[in-house]
This record gives structure tokens, sequence and C-alpha cells, in this order.
């Protein structure tokens, strides 16, 4: 609204915002306004209490004699306050200081009201927007309560743009009312005057930049105000001292008492007499308040009241209601004279009637003396007006005490002249936060903003007294981290480490610095431990952790060197065990392997040389690569392949079987066309295989596998083991099982067993197995006559048959011999006849069959036969099954299937998942030392895990008759 010029008869202007009014002014006196009326600029600041109107804005009114402020303030928008909901919403951004402005042209007195968070409405919106902030869905650390240290930098970082609004009025006002809700004083705001004082002197040069072309004095652009501004108090009463009613006539006050004498002074006025004396001690104390006014932030006047205690009602609001209702409603003899011709401000003065307590008259003075013999208090208008026109009179404030005293500068300004230097003032230090850091203007606020870290010294305590306590800790938590630690130690240790770190730091740590030092306390901890200390993370396939310190591994054709930094070394966990080789026949120490060739291959593969090298084998298909640089393929189900690529896999099929790359899986399997056999159904108890696979379970038909299913792929290998949840036709680069012959079958006796090393005396033997088969008949035709004798006649020098019971011989009956090998880490090796039962033969041979243990699952890890001195239990892992194959008309398949761990651990298989054994035969059938997926190894079980999880499908031994 437009800032009108003075009007003859002195007609007051509506409350306004402070920003509207300066630039109304402006666009007023660049019309050809008026405004060369001399003013005086008092503000007022404070805390209010708990009220429906702020004592700031009713004390405006009450000088004025009329209602300058709605009483009912209106309330700000929700929808508006909270802007868009999309918007990111920025605490930072908040300020809630508002000034408000009211020109009384009458008086020629500007009232600059500042509200902030000091006051009860803006404390309710600020502490509204701190519940929004926390559950806004996009806070970083999603909705929930806001930390302490950014609640506590959100109240800080409004006390600090309060300062900045106070040094703002101090910079344009003659006269300051700092209003209290108590009628005690409140001494933080020695604290913070100290903190604008300061601040003031800080940004001085840049206050003094921005006014130099104002149309004002010498004095006022060089100390950028017009004068040191007065400071009164105001304090409000609050029933904390109250009055004693009047005696009516004929009534005694004291009874038989004698009546003390009266005072001279009231007891109001001797309390503002008390905090007149205490503020002046408090401040000179300080230096706030010093000898020459000019150096001072404010001054108080030497031989004038600068306190006033506004008195108030009871604190019965229905008893006040109904008071002021009655004084109202009752009309005096001077008000029903008056009462018709009562209008404007008048009508607020008889509102106003019934609250005064003591009423000023005209004709009454300060000293005047009251009946009972007390001075008279004066108004808060007589209080006011008595400073006010000592501004109007030009005679300004000679606040200086001491021997020499310097005369303070005073300047009264003219309306305009006021406005053009407020403006500026304005723009720099309160409404150009956000301008073009390029521009004066910008450039100025900046540094202001800039220079207000130094508040950060006076009025950030909390934060001063945090963080000197936090960095007291920090030294006790480094020592608790650094305890009982190894020189080299792994992610877990530091992890624990530092948690009992945090917990010394959360002990003696306090305030808002909390977060900022443990954030600082975890990076150094972290610092310290990858400064030479951390330990190779990697673990063995047997869950051991490697004891190098953090290191890197050789590359191909590169040696070890420990003196790098990182060094380059292998991985080793120092822990060694014994172990055979394939056949069994030879032990010897090895390393705990770090990968999957290393455990199932290389080291077989170093025996193999030296044991089992001329020895049978029965071969299993492993990747046969067509390009130079084959790939891993990657951990994703394989898709079904477009009908195209299964043309070209139609083209890609081998036209001779001396070409290896080319050989398909069926092929190397031996189940590709009718003179190789027919494709065999899936294993028993091998469901999963069928299914991953695209094996029926129906063995009744024949069926042959698809293109797709049985050509191999000859650019994708397999990084890990093969399991029922790799994808479809690809192989690994070596195969981690083993089939060896060790012999003819008749290479083992039953009556002492195997002759190897390591076997624990009595344990050695393998479980009979009896096999019925059907006798030939003359009319059967036989495809090798020359090798099968006649019906009911004997073979030269062969004993198939089997001595059965007592004596009795039967020739529809093989015997078949099986053994379950176990090997623990010491090398002790046993047999197990079934399910957690150890073999122990006394002599003669065992009597138990392997029935039983073929018809279930075998445990893959069982406790060692012999426990060391420790506690903790050694395991013996399931390595090797032994078969002897008779020679007889039968036909022995080898389907072993392992599930190393609970589900849903796959089941692992070897490249070829049916193996049939050749008649006449010792076989040895090595499983693998260690078990791992392309997710990572399956650790060996631990002390509280369910040894039966780790198991040995049943089903790995079939036989089928001719």
């Amino acid at each position: 609204m437009p800032f009108p010029a003075a009007q003859p008869g002195g007609a007051a202007v509506g409350p306004m915002g402070l920003r509207e009014l300066l630039l109304s002014a402006t666009a007023a006196a660049e019309a050809g306004g008026g405004g060369d009326e001399e003013v005086c600029v008092v503000g007022i600041f404070g805390k209010t209490a708990l009220q429906l109107c702020s004592e700031k804005e009713a004390l405006v009114s009450t000088v004025c004699d009329r209602q300058v402020f709605p009483l009912f303030p209106e309330e700000e928008d929700p929808e508006l306050a909270d802007g868009d909901p999309g918007e990111e919403f920025d605490l930072a951004s908040k300020d809630y200081n508002h000034l408000e402005a009211y020109y009384s042209q009458e008086n020629r007195v500007l009232y600059l009201v500042l509200t902030s968070i000091c006051d009860t409405s803006q404390l309710l919106r600020a502490c509204g927007d701190l519940a929004k902030a926390e559950s806004r869905e996009n806070r970083p650390g999603g909705p929930g309560p806001l930390p302490h240290a950014e609640a506590h930098e959100f109240w800080k970082h409004q006390e600090k743009l309060h300062c900045l609004s106070l040094l703002y009025l101090f910079s344009v006002c003659h006269i300051l009312l700092l209003v209290h809700p108590t009628c005690s004083f409140d001494i933080t705001y020695d604290r913070v005057f100290r903190a604008l004082d300061g601040l003031r002197q800080k940004v001085l040069p840049s206050l003094k930049a921005a006014i130099k072309d104002c149309p004002v004095g010498k004095e006022w652009k060089l100390n950028c105000r017009p004068c040191p501004p007065r400071l009164l108090f105001l304090f409000q009463l609050n029933g904390a001292l109250k009055l004693d009613p009047v005696p009516s006539r004929g009534q005694d006050p004291c009874g038989h008492l004698e009546k003390p004498p009266p005072k001279k002074h009231s007891p109001k006025r001797r309390l503002q007499h008390a905090l007149e004396d205490q503020i002046y001690r408090i401040f000179r104390k300080s230096r706030v308040l010093t000898n020459q006014s000019i150096n001072c932030l404010f001054t108080v006047p030497a031989n004038q009241a600068f306190v006033y205690i506004v008195a108030q009602d009871g604190d019965d609001p229905v008893a006040m209601l109904l008071e002021q209702l009655r004084n109202n409603c009752t009309m005096r003899e001077t008000d029903s004279l008056l009462a018709p011709t009562l209008s404007g401000p008048r009508r607020y003065q008889m509102m106003r009637h019934g609250r005064q307590q003591l009423s000023f008259h005209a004709e009454s003075s300060s000293s005047s003396s009251s009946s009972s013999g007390q001075l008279v208090d004066c108004t808060l208008k007589e209080f006011l007006w008595q400073h006010v026109e000592l501004v109007l009179s030009k005679k300004g404030f000679d606040d200086s005490v001491g021997r020499n005293p310097q005369p303070s500068h005073f300047e009264l300004p003219t309306y305009q002249k006021w406005v053009a230097t407020a403006l500026k003032l304005y723009e720099v230090t309160i409404d150009a936060k956000d301008d073009d850091p390029n521009s004066l203007t910008g450039e100025l606020s900046s540094k202001i903003m800039s220079s207000i870290k130094v508040l950060e010294s006076y009025l950030d305590i909390d934060t001063k007294f945090s963080e000197n306590r936090c960095q007291k800790a920090l030294p006790m938590a480094h020592s608790a981290y650094q305890s009982n630690l190894p020189h080299n130690y792994t992610m877990t240790v530091h992890k624990n480490q530092l948690a009992q770190a945090l917990r010394v730091y959360s002990q003696h740590a306090r305030g808002p610095a909390f977060h900022k030092y443990a954030m600082q306390l975890n990076e150094d901890c972290y610092k310290f431990w990858s400064n030479g200390h951390q330990l190779c993370e990697e673990r063995s396939l047997t869950d051991q952790h490697c004891v190098h310190k953090f290191h890197l591994l050789p590359k191909a054709g590169e040696k070890p060197e420990a003196d790098r930094n990182p060094p380059v070394l292998y991985h080793n966990s120092r822990a060694r065990s014994t172990g055979a080789c394939n056949c069994g026949r030879k032990q010897a120490p090895r390393d705990d392997p770090f990968d999957i060739k290393a455990a199932n291959y290389d080291f077989y593969q170093l025996l193999e040389e030296k044991c089992c090298g001329k020895l049978e084998h029965i071969n299993f298909p492993i990747f046969q690569p067509s390009t130079p640089d084959p790939a891993p393929a990657r951990d994703e189900s394989s898709p079904a392949p477009p009908e195209g690529e299964i043309e070209k896999l139609k083209e890609k099929e081998p036209q001779t079987q001396g070409e290896s790359t080319g050989l398909s899986l069926a092929l190397s399997l031996g189940q590709s066309t009718g003179s190789l056999g027919t494709y065999p159904p899936d294993a028993q108890g091998g469901g999963d295989n069928a299914e991953s696979h695209g094996q029926s379970g129906d063995s009744k038909g024949e069926k042959r596998p698809s293109l797709v299913d049985r050509q191999a792929s000859t650019v994708e290998y397999l990084p890990g083991m093969l399991h029922s949840n790799c994808p479809k036709g690809l192989l690994p680069k070596f195969s981690s099982w083993s089939l060896v012959k060790l012999g003819p079958a008749k290479a083992y006796n039953f009556h002492t067993g195997l002759d190897q090393q390591g076997f624990i005396p009595g344990t050695n033997y393998l479980m009979p197995w009896d096999i019925v088969i059907r006798t030939r008949t003359e009319d059967e035709g036989d495809l090798d006559t020359s090798s099968w004798p006649a019906p009911n006649k004997a073979v030269p020098g062969k004993r198939s048959a089997v001595v059965m019971g007592r004596g009795r011989r039967r020739d529809d009956i093989a015997r078949a011999f099986v053994g379950f090998e176990y090997e623990d880490a010491r090398g002790r090796r046993f047999m197990c006849s079934g399910p957690d039962k150890v073999m122990k033969v006394m002599g003669g041979g065992p009597k138990e069959s392997a029935i039983k243990a073929l018809n279930s699952d075998m445990p893959l890890y069982i406790l060692s036969s012999t426990q060391g001195r420790g506690l903790k239990p050694h395991y013996a892992q399931f390595m090797r099954l032994f078969v002897v194959v008779p020679d007889a008309p039968l036909q022995i398949t080898l389907t072993p299937q392992v599930q190393p761990g609970p589900p849903p651990c796959p089941v692992f298989y070897p490249e070829k998942q049916e193996i049939t054994l050749p008649s006449d035969g010792l076989w040895v059938l090595r499983f693998p030392y260690a078990y791992v997926t392309e997710r990572g190894p399956c650790f060996p079980p631990k002390e509280s895990q369910q040894l039966m999880s780790y198991k040995v499908l049943r089903g790995i031994l079939k036989a089928i008759t001719q």
C-alpha cells in the first residue's frame, strides 16, 4: 500500500511490513510527495508470553491511545506456508524474523516492532516446520525424528538471523524498548548484546559502504547510526508483586495491630529501582556499558528511569473479564457528559478505562503525592515520552560518564532521509541474502553473512562445550579401539573394536557435536586399520582366513614379491592337512586351498605322477575351447536358444570322430545312437537333476535328447563346479572328480581288507553286497558263446558262486563289495557301515551288508573317530567310494550326488551323471575336496549346524542284471 504524505490533520497510517513501508515511501518521494518532517524512531523487541495478543503490539496501542494492531492477527495460509509439495523442504532457508512499522504522524514517532522466534506465534511456526521436515519422505535420513545436531543447528541459525535483525534495529533507531514477560532480568541478554557488539564492529566497513551515498550527516555515515541508541526495559508484573486492596470506610485494615508507616515509594517503583541497579551493574561488569557512550552498542540514562514495570490484573481470566465488562457498562459522571461526543481514539480510551489501575491525568505529575503519602507511578506513555521529547527537541542523549566524558553524535533526520538510509541497510542486512553476489548489494550482503560466524563464540555455547567435551573423549575412544589388537586384523575385528570405541566415546561425549566427532572417530579408526594393519579378507575353502596383510595376487608368470607395497603374495592360511591321492594308496601333506582348482585338481595331479598315473581311468568330459580366448559363463539361467541357433548347432555336428573339439556331449557320454545304447533315464533320487537337465523320470520309454541338451558349449565354460543350478550345456575346464581302477576284482581280499596308508585298524574293510542274478537257460541266446559256459556247468578257474549260509552254494547270487571312506585333516581314514556308524571289524571280514548304507543318505561330514585334546571337534569328510564289481552277468551303474549344505544348497554331481562300471574291477571314485558354486564356496559345517544337512544322496549305486 502506498505511503501517503503528511496531512494537516495529523492522521496516522495503519501498520505494515517494514519493507513495504520503505518501498512505498521511496516511491512517494520520487513522485514528489511529502516526508519533510523530522521523526523519532522507536524500536521494540524482546520476548512474549503465552497470550493471545503480543505485548509488543499492545504496547504501541497503549502509547498511541488507539487500537493500532488487530487483536486477532491474520494467520498465514497453511498451503502457502508449506509451498509446493514437490519442492524440497529446506529448513536452512526459513527466516522467522519479521519487522512491522507504524508511523504516528501526529506525534512524529515511527515504531518498528520485531517479531521473531522469541514470540509465541513464530515459535509455533518454527516447531510446525520442524515437524513437517521430520515427516518428509525425501529427507536424507528418511521420515523420522531429526538428529540432535541438525535440530540444534536449526535453532542456532535462527538465533543468528535474529541477531542480524537486532543489528538493523540498533543501526536505525533512536530509542529501543526491550520487552520481557516477567519482572526478572534475563541474563542471556548480556551474551546477546556482547555478540551484537562484536558483530557490529566486524561488519561496520560493509555498512559504511552501503550508506556512503545516503543524504545523512557525516557522523551518521561514520558510525552507521543516527546516535548511540538509548535502551529502555519494560517488564511484565505477572502477579509476582501484588498490592493489597484499599480497605473500605469503617474497616480496620490491620485489626488490633498497629498500622506501619507508609513508605515514600510504592513497591512497584522500588522494584524498578532495584532492576535498574542490577542491570547497570551487570552491563558494566561485562563492559557492554563503558564511560564513553560513543563506543557502546547502546546507552542507558544516568539520571532518568530506564526500567518500567507494566502492571496487570489478576491471574483469574474469568474475574478479569467480568470486571472489564462491569467497568465498561458503568458510566461515570464525566463519561456520561462526554458520551455523545465519543468517537475515534476516544472510543478505544473508554474501552481501556476499566483496565487502568492508576490513570494518569494532565494535572498530575510523577512528583505528586497520593493521599497516603506515596508518589504516584507514572504511566507508560509518560515514561516513554520523556525520552522521545529529548529526541524531538534535538537535545540528544548525553549518557557518557566519568571525568572526561566525550559528547556523542546525534542526528534527527527527516522522514525521507531516514527512509533512504534505512532502505540501504535493510537491503544489505536482511533482504539481500539471496542477491547476485557480483552486485554491490550482494557483495556487501555476502560479507555480512560470512561475518556472522563471529556470533558462534557468543551464542553457541552448547556447541562450544560439546566440542571440547567430545575432543577430550576422542583419545579415550582411540585407546579403546587399539587395545588388545593384533598387528593385522580383519574387517570383523575392526568393526568389533570400533563398536567398543563408540561405546567408550558415548559414555563421555555429549551435546550437538556428538555425531560430528563420532564420524571423525569412525574415519580415524578406518585410517589406522587401512594403514598397514589390514589383514587379507580372503577365506580358504575350509573357512580359514589368509594370514598375510592386505596384498595382491601374482599375475600369470609373475613371481611373489613380499617387499612391494602392497605385497604380491599367494594366499596362505598356515593350515596344513594330510590327504590321499585319487586311488588312496599314497598320502601327502597339502596346504589349505583358496581356489577350486588347487583343491580338487592340482593337488591330485601332483600325486598322479607318483602313484596313479599308470592306472586305468574313466575320464569325465570337460570344456573343449574352439576360440583362443573363451569366456566364463555369467551367473544366470541360460534361456532356450532360438530356432536359428538350433540349425547352426546341427551344421556344427562332427563329421569325423577324430575331431575332439566337435565331439558332442552325447557322444562323449556314449549315449548318442543305437549302437552306443539308448539315452538313459534320470538317476534314482536325482529329481533335481532331471528337472534342470531336461531328462524325464520315466524309465519305461526310450528318449533321445535334443541337440540343444546334448551339445556342449565351446565358447563359454563353467567357472565353478557342475551342480543342479548350472546353466545347460556348460562344462568346467577341469573335473573335480576322479574314477580310477585299482585292479581286478580279486585284488580285494575280503579277509584282510584294503592295504592302504592311513586307515584306522579294523576300519579298512568293504561291505558285501549280494546281487541276485537269473540263471541263463539253453533256449536263451548269447552274444558271446565263447565267454559264457553252458547252463549248470561250472566255469573253470572261476569262483563266481558265493558261499551262502552254512556252506550252501547258489549260482544265482553275485557278490560285490562297497566301501564308504571318510578322511579327516590329519590323514586318518576309516570306513562307515551306515549313517553315523564307523566300521569296526575284529577279524574275518565284516558281517554287515551294504544294502542299508546304499538305501540311506550318507553324511558328507562325520565326527572323526579319534578326537584331539582340544574342545573343537574334528570332522572327517566323505572322500572315496570303493566298489568291487564281480565278473558276473550284471551291470553296476554309478550315480553320485552330493548336497554339501542345507537347502537351498544345490546338488553336485560329476560331468557324467551315470557311469557304468566295467565288470571284474576294483574301482575308486574320489569325491571333491571342496564344493564351490558361482556365488562362493560351500563351507564345512560349524559346531551348531546339523551334520545330516550335508549328505551324499541315496541311490549312488544301481545293479542291473543282463
